[in-house]
Order: C-alpha cells, then structure tokens, then sequence
C-alpha cells in the first residue's frame, strides 16, 4: 500500500499494490481489512516526521508493525540546499491549513514545509503575497529523491501553476508584511472586533498572569473576539485552550481570527457558563473575561480541582466588589491597572483615561 507515485515507482511484482486513497484516515480502515496477512506501507522518508508513521502505530499493537525509516524529505531539502536543519523550521502543512504558518512569517526565517498537491504550491505562494511576503524566495521540490526529482526556485509572487508532484517547499521569508511580535500583547489591529476585546496593554497583564506552561488547558470565559485564547496558544505549540462566548453573532469572529493568526486548534464553545462547561476538558487554567458573578465562581469552587489557576478581569463597580470580597474570602492577589493614552485635547495633547480593570488571580 502506498500513494500512486510510491507505487508507480516499483518493478514488476506477485504483490498486489494497493493504492492509499485520500482522505488519509480512510486508508487506516482499509489497511485493517489486511490484517493477518503481510503488508507493506510505503511512505515517504521517516513516517515519524510528519508522516504516516504514528497514526499508523496508533491503530495497530505494537507486534503488528516494524518500520524501516529512510531519511526524511526535510533531511533531503537541507542536503539539497545546504541549510542548517537545526535552525530551519519544519511543518507539516499537507493535511493543515497554510495558516499555520502565520505566526512564524518574518522576514529571514527559513522553513521547509511539507505540501499536499501540485495546487497547494500556488495557494501557498498566495497566502505569503497577500500578507506582505510575495518576494519571499520558494524552492518546489518535486519527487524528492527519487529519479524524477526537480528542484525549482522562485519568489513567491511569481509562482506559475502546473507543479505535480511537491514533497516539500523550502520558504526564506522576504518582504514588508508584518511579523507577529513573540511578546504576549499583540497590537489591536491584528484582530478583528466588534468593539468588545481585551485591549492590548490589559491582555499583556493578564497573559502574564495566566503564566502559560507546556501542555497545560485554557477555559477562556467570555471569549469576546477571542484574544486571550489566540495569544495563549501562541505561546507555545503544546497547548490548549476553549474559549466559552455566549453571543452567537461572535462565534465566527473568533474562530476567523484564530484561523487568521495560526491557531485553527482554538475551541469554541456557543453558551452561557458556567451551563456549558461540563464535560469541557479540564483546565490548568480559567480566565474569566466576560459573564463574571458569583454564580459562576461558585461553580468553579465547587468543580475544578486544588490547584487550577484562576484570573478574573472587572470593570464595572459591581464585579470589582465581587473580586474583593472573592479575595478576602479566598486569598490570591488583586492589581489595579489604570492606563491612560495621549491624544489630541483641543490645539493640544492630554492624557485620555481608559476605565481601570480591576484583577484578581488566584490558585483554588
């Protein structure tokens, strides 16, 4: 078994050859009707990097299966280009949207990435042209390592249609577009809103109180545009975060800002918490953004488990007399935070105040 290329690429044998059909996962079910007999798979390079190799070994007992890995299509590219594979980083973009590439497009940053189909080159050299980085240098490597390989370099912007067979695409980022800064408080203007989001100096305070750690689980709730979820899962690729919005009409917002900055894998739950948080997975972490009252941190006093970091941002005059008394009957710490702006006042400039936010951050 193995894709049409691999196959085509054998002599004349008694084995049947069995073509992996697309979708992937289909070709798992198919596979598992062999099982008793011998068989074969035949993937590119290292099944382990980005490759077949651990779905497959998921589905099967471990006495099922042996692998006799090759070098793998990122290990050939950085041969081919004399790149320092340590310092080139490397995706799997044939079975995931090309927005994962977003958060790591700036300019000098060399990637090798992996492509689903010849079409996929052209949607690829778009993206980087419609985002500011059309001059970014492409190597298509087509076939890669085997008799019919062809290595082409182009700039982004000038990409042709008509590639069959790209195993990968090596990217050196160039141009004007803008970088997502690697500091948590990214500016406004990267999110579309409909008004109601966590401004950029309050959402950099309350990420560093959320304090992200590898692997640990968000609960975002009251979503709002969704920027404390989005920015949380920036922060490193282990993590994982739901973000509870009650407001239908910004359902699609947020999961088209998340698509937008990378992180496609943001949860998004429609409803009211604390009604729609059972059967959530569980947090390492809540923020309480939108929806606060004693209701629901009652219900998370009574559900979550010793040790969950709780942060919870107040406004209005009756949540921050919530927060205090929450604090003096619970512990953690409350911060004040007033900000103020310089903006024009008459033929002159003065401080413009935002209403302060109260925090409070706690671990149950």
């Amino acid at each position: 078994m193995g894709p049409p290329r691999h196959l085509g690429l054998l002599p004349e044998l008694r084995a049947e050859k069995v073509a992996w059909p697309v979708p992937f996962a289909d070709g798992l079910d198919l596979l598992d009707r062999y099982r008793g007999r011998p068989v074969a798979v035949l993937a590119s390079g290292d099944p382990f990097w980005f490759g077949a190799g651990s779905v497959i070994a998921r589905r099967f007992a471990d006495h099922e299966w042996r692998v006799l890995p090759g070098v793998s299509c990122f290990s050939l590219a950085a041969a081919r280009l004399g790149w320092a594979l340590e310092k080139t980083l490397c995706m799997g973009l044939h079975a995931a949207p090309l927005s994962r590439l977003r958060p790591h497009l700036a300019r000098g940053v060399r990637l090798i990435v992996t492509l689903r189909d010849g079409a996929a080159v052209s949607e690829l050299a778009r993206y980087l042209d419609g985002l500011g980085f059309g001059t970014s240098q492409l190597w298509v490597m087509e076939a890669l390592g085997g008799p019919r390989e062809k290595v082409t370099r182009l700039a982004a912007q000038d990409v042709p249609d008509g590639f069959e067979h790209p195993v990968v695409a090596a990217i050196e980022v160039a141009g004007e577009g803008a970088a997502l800064p690697k500091v948590s408080g990214l500016d406004d203007d990267f999110f579309d809103s409909d008004g109601v989001m966590t401004k950029r100096p309050v959402r950099a305070l309350t990420l560093s109180a959320l304090a992200p750690k590898p692997f640990e689980q968000l609960w975002d709730i009251g979503g709002g545009s969704g920027s404390i979820g989005i920015e949380w899962l920036l922060r490193d690729p282990t993590v994982e975060a739901v973000t509870v919005e009650p407001r239908a009409d910004r359902i699609g917002l947020i999961r088209a800002n998340a698509q937008a900055l990378g992180v496609d894998r943001l949860q998004v739950v429609e409803g009211r918490a604390p009604d729609v948080l059972t059967g959530l997975p569980r947090p390492d972490v809540v923020f309480v953004g939108g929806g606060l009252g004693i209701g629901l941190l009652d219900w998370l006093y009574r559900n979550l488990p010793e040790g969950t970091r709780l942060v919870a941002n107040a406004v209005t005059l009756e949540s921050e007399a919530l927060l205090i008394a929450a604090q003096a009957d619970r512990g953690g710490t409350l911060l004040r935070v007033e900000l103020a702006e310089a903006g024009a006042l008459g033929p002159r400039r003065g401080w413009k105040s935002a209403y302060p936010v109260v925090q409070w951050s706690v671990t149950l």
